[in-house]
């Protein structure tokens, strides 16, 4: 995998991790200044809910992570395909279901990587 592939694929995960922080630990914080269209009063009932999603975002990242670090070439693209796969599509379903603009933040990234890893190694 090149570097500027594994670039892509850690900033991918960094940016899942903070998804993790701010979904489990900050949600009645930076969730409310990241999701200003939900009322004030529904971050603290779906605390709990939001923890889920934070929780599922660490293994997103995990795998990116676990990608970069495998020495073996073909393993190293399959498992980075796969955890990139499913970042996009969980982009492009909260594009449809929540706001677009999650396409930009996450699916956009996604393809991206998918496409320097599939062009360029």
């Amino acid at each position: 995998m090149n570097i500027i592939t594994k670039i892509l694929i850690g900033i991918i995960a960094l940016e899942h991790l903070y998804i993790l922080y701010f979904e489990m630990f900050a949600w009645e914080t930076i969730g409310k200044r990241t999701f200003r269209s939900l009322p004030g009063d529904l971050f603290k009932p779906t605390k709990a809910l939001a923890a889920n999603q934070g929780l599922y975002n660490g293994f997103l990242s995990a795998g990116l992570l676990w990608s970069i670090l495998i020495s073996d070439t073909v393993w190293s693209k399959n498992i980075a395909l796969f955890f990139l796969i499913c970042v996009s599509v969980a982009g492009i379903y909260g594009a449809f279901s929540a706001s677009r603009k999650i396409f930009f933040v996450q699916a956009l990234p996604a393809i991206v990587a998918i496409l320097c890893l599939l062009l360029l190694n």
